[in-house]
């Protein structure tokens, strides 16, 4: 019996890759500052499962230093190492793709860091189409601060609150109760056809609630994301038979391509919950794919490193439950999709190397080095459920 888990730790950068200049990322590190923050404030940052299994070992491998608290050893639990990004982005679609074999080689289209950020045309249509009476924001912004600042506004007047960021994306934010969740699906999926002749990847439907300026976001976030081009290792593996199950907002970034079952959580520890649940129940054959994204929009863009590094403090405690059901010829990676290191500047994800973490109770420990694409993840998972080779990448084991 043959299983593959991916437990994607959105966001966890090892550090800049050699081309990190061209995106301004020179010098960005997301674990590597994370730990040395929390040194410095007299908090350690202590990993003891992801450092046993290598971590700090791929994290100097992509780097070249020691994090703070992470000392070379020998004697790691799992087969570790790092990868560089083939595709010309960083952000989430690419990277995702990338890992399942399929890099993104073409260039998205972004929206400028203006005020507005969008073409006149295109929110002019968007509210022909919808009938809302206007829009708020317009620009580059983070989505918490943004819908904190214009909340009020939206509510009274029911102007939607639209914003992007250094992804290829346009946010549409709304109030669940006022505006009305199903209301604010509809509008996305309008804005999602009017997105393409500008060769943008996603449009996220953003509800939140709350009232007087205070106002969270909820877990009915929805991605109307473009599909990949070419078939992933999750169209593979179900074609081959095998049950795909996208944990968090896996279906969302392919499209529903290649996903058999979705499993939605609220946060990152009602989906390591749900992980805990998929392993017992997945069978031979199958890829669960979980998306931990916590990280990412909850610490990374809010460039909260206490939080980040809180999160992984809390992941890294509950991950020898996960261990623990793992069954003979079963293979975990642990790894991420782009860095977005919240000591650097602005709120946009970094171009950093992401892990690749193998284990399971067959794997062999050793020193990975380092991967030229994100696809030699896939393409190692692809090799161990014995499925068709991917277009991409290289089997690490």
């Amino acid at each position: 019996m043959k299983r593959a888990f991916i437990l994607l730790l959105d966001s966890f950068g090892l550090g800049a890759t050699p081309d990190a200049a061209k995106y301004n990322d020179t010098g960005a590190n997301t674990f590597g500052h994370i730990a040395s923050w929390a040194a410095k404030n007299g908090t350690p940052l202590t990993l003891p499962t992801l450092e046993n299994l290598g971590l700090g070992a791929a994290a100097h491998a992509a780097s070249g230093q020691w994090a703070d608290g992470f000392a070379q050893r020998d004697g790691f639990a799992a087969a570790y190492g790092a990868a560089r990004e083939r595709s010309t982005g960083k952000d989430t679609q690419s990277g995702h793709w990338e890992i399942a074999g399929v890099p993104v080689e073409f260039d998205w289209g972004y929206f400028p860091r203006t005020t507005p950020s969008f073409p006149a045309e295109l929110t002019a249509r968007l509210q022909e189409l919808s009938g809302v009476p206007g829009f708020l924001g317009d620009c580059h912004a983070s989505g918490t601060d943004i819908i904190n600042k214009h909340g009020d506004e939206h509510v009274a007047s029911g102007k939607l609150i639209i914003y992007t960021s250094g992804d290829s994306v346009m946010q549409i934010a709304a109030h669940e109760e006022s505006f009305g969740l199903e209301r604010l699906y509809e509008v996305c999926e309008m804005a999602f056809k009017l997105v393409e002749p500008y060769n943008i990847g996603r449009v996220i439907a953003r509800p939140f609630v709350g009232s007087n300026g205070k106002y969270t976001r909820t877990s009915n976030r929805h991605d109307y994301a473009v599909a990949p081009p070419a078939p992933t290792l999750l169209d593979h593996v179900k074609n081959a038979g095998g049950e795909v199950i996208g944990l968090g907002k896996i279906s969302d970034i392919f499209a529903g391509h290649g996903i058999s079952r979705v499993v939605k959580g609220v946060d990152n520890m009602a989906l390591f919950e749900a992980l805990l649940k998929v392993s017992d129940e997945a069978g031979d054959g199958s890829l669960t794919f979980v998306n931990f994204v916590d990280f990412d929009q909850a610490f990374g863009h809010r460039r909260d490193v206490t939080g980040y590094a809180n999160a992984l403090q809390e992941m890294d405690a509950r991950l020898p439950e996960f261990i623990a059901k793992l069954r003979e010829g079963d293979l975990v990676v642990v790894t991420a999709d782009h860095g977005c290191d919240p000591t650097w500047a602005g709120s946009d994800h970094t171009r950093e190397h992401i892990p690749m973490i193998f284990f399971g109770p067959g794997v062999q420990p050793r020193a990975l080095g380092i991967s030229e694409t994100f696809s030699d993840i896939g393409q190692t998972l692809a090799h161990h459920l014995g499925v068709k080779p991917l277009s991409n990448g290289s089997n690490l084991l």
